[in-house]
């Protein structure tokens, strides 16, 4: 299972709209809802890390909310549209703009023939989302347009000179009015609620108090597979070695020195250290947003 050897269009045709890349800035890959289903495969889901910023940059350009996207991770991207397209940028906030005009964060753009959009540092979260209607028209590989990181499965990172085609259709007309409420990601500390993990009876009471106790920092160990976590150590009660078995994502494994890690899309199925706690699936996407020395602290989900 190799990575797609191209960016190209599946069906590339010359009068379609399409997005050239100038820069791509330090990481941007193609996401959309996933791969789900194929565990039993080694294969794990993937897709977007802040699902809910695609389907909303989906739905303000009328495509349903699976669609295809670009994930720029920290900004520094810029790109040239071949093409009128309407285009939205949701996730992350930072400066951006079309054509060398400024566009609003959260709401439908179009972007005409030949204008650059670029999109400037992060200044609030880590992780933009830049959709465009029609989505975008990538070979798709076991089902899915996404980048897994860890796997190298789907499409190659993005570089300077690649041209994606743009998909022929759309669910929706663009919204006239649909401007969603532009809240930027939190700069901390950010709060998430925490399910009981498969391995909780490993660790102490002490190390449970420990955990919804303590404010933790987002260490510079982060990236799409796992996101460590700087704190006091979480001690086991359990000694010895686990046997690997099936994580989720939002995974917190503990590993030897009792440091957690949350983990994120492109995690690998199964994990030896043990899981002391998951985080709930209302709070995944604040993860995807977590900047480094970000301050963090866990509740329990009701």
């Amino acid at each position: 299972m190799s990575a797609a050897p191209t960016v190209s269009a599946a069906r590339p045709t010359s009068a379609r709209p399409r997005l050239h890349i100038l820069e791509p800035g330090p990481l941007c890959l193609v996401q959309d809802l996933g791969r789900p289903g194929l565990g039993h495969l080694g294969v794990s889901r993937s897709g977007a890390a802040d699902r809910g910023a695609l389907a909303l940059a989906n739905r303000l350009v009328g495509n349903a909310e699976g669609a295809a996207a670009l994930e720029v991770l920290l900004g520094g991207f810029r790109a040239r549209a071949a093409g009128d397209l309407w285009m939205a940028v949701t996730g992350a906030f930072g400066e951006v703009r079309v054509g060398g005009r400024d566009a609003a964060p959260y709401t439908a753009v179009l972007a005409h023939d030949g204008e650059e959009i670029e999109i400037g540092p992060a200044v609030h979260g880590l992780r933009f989302v830049l959709a465009v209607r029609g989505g975008l028209d990538v070979a798709p590989v076991l089902g899915s347009r996404s980048r897994d990181t860890l796997a190298a499965l789907g499409p190659r990172p993005l570089r300077a000179g690649d041209a994606l085609a743009i998909g022929e259709t759309a669910e929706a007309s663009v919204p006239s009015l649909d401007r969603a409420a532009a809240y930027p990601p939190g700069d901390g500390p950010a709060t998430l609620a925490l399910l009981p993990g498969p391995r909780a009876d490993w660790f102490s009471a002490a190390a449970h108090e420990r955990l919804f106790d303590a404010e933790w920092r987002t260490s510079t160990a982060a990236d799409r597979v796992g996101t460590r976590l700087d704190g006091p150590p979480l001690e086991r009660t359990v000694p010895g070695e686990l046997a690997s078995e099936a994580t989720v994502p939002g995974s917190i494994q503990v590993s030897t020195s009792g440091q957690p890690t949350i983990l994120g899309p492109d995690r690998p199925v199964t994990g030896g250290y043990p899981v002391i706690a998951i985080v709930a699936p209302s709070s995944l996407d604040a993860v995807a947003q977590l900047r480094p020395g970000q301050a963090v602290r866990f509740r329990h989900a009701h």
